[in-house]
């Protein structure tokens, strides 16, 4: 018997221009955990709960969409769904904080998340493609993408 495919999901990354600035944005939050003497976890705060979270907590990850290009990835560790003070339904989404690059493709502006099957799923860049897509100025990494050339 063959186990399910994990589930992801897919969500843009507003205020983030880059990669690396998403990199920067959790390095911060680490650091500030650290010097509050807490132990550090990632977490993306979400209006409304997957229904499918069993597919997805532990098994997927959070694709983020940055600048309209789809181009990284983190895992998805938990979901964890939560009534804030207002008694609205909430989750928040525990990632690992690693950030890794995959294969970018443009991506239309959209609100919430989405669900992301595996099969549509892009690879992820490794090794020296991780590397020098990393290293590459933003604007020309994106205009490569538009083309196809990445």
């Amino acid at each position: 018997m063959h186990a399910r495919a994990p589930l992801h999901l897919l969500k843009l990354c507003v205020g983030a221009e880059s990669i690396a600035d998403l990199e920067g944005w959790i390095e911060e939050n680490r650091i500030w955990a650290k010097r509050a003497g807490r132990a550090y976890e990632q977490r993306h705060t979400t209006r409304m709960v997957p229904k499918r979270m069993d597919e997805i907590a532990g098994r997927g990850s959070l694709y983020w969409v940055i600048k309209g290009q789809l181009c990284a990835r983190q895992r998805l560790l938990e979901i964890r769904p939560f009534t804030d003070e207002a008694g609205i339904g909430r989750c928040h989404l525990v990632l690992e904080p690693v950030v890794v690059p995959v294969q970018p493709r443009p991506c239309r502006p959209f609100q919430g998340w989405r669900y992301l099957e595996e099969k549509d799923a892009p690879a992820d860049l490794s090794g020296e493609a991780a590397a020098g897509l990393a290293e590459m100025p933003e604007g020309l990494r994106r205009e490569l993408a538009e083309l196809g050339l990445l």
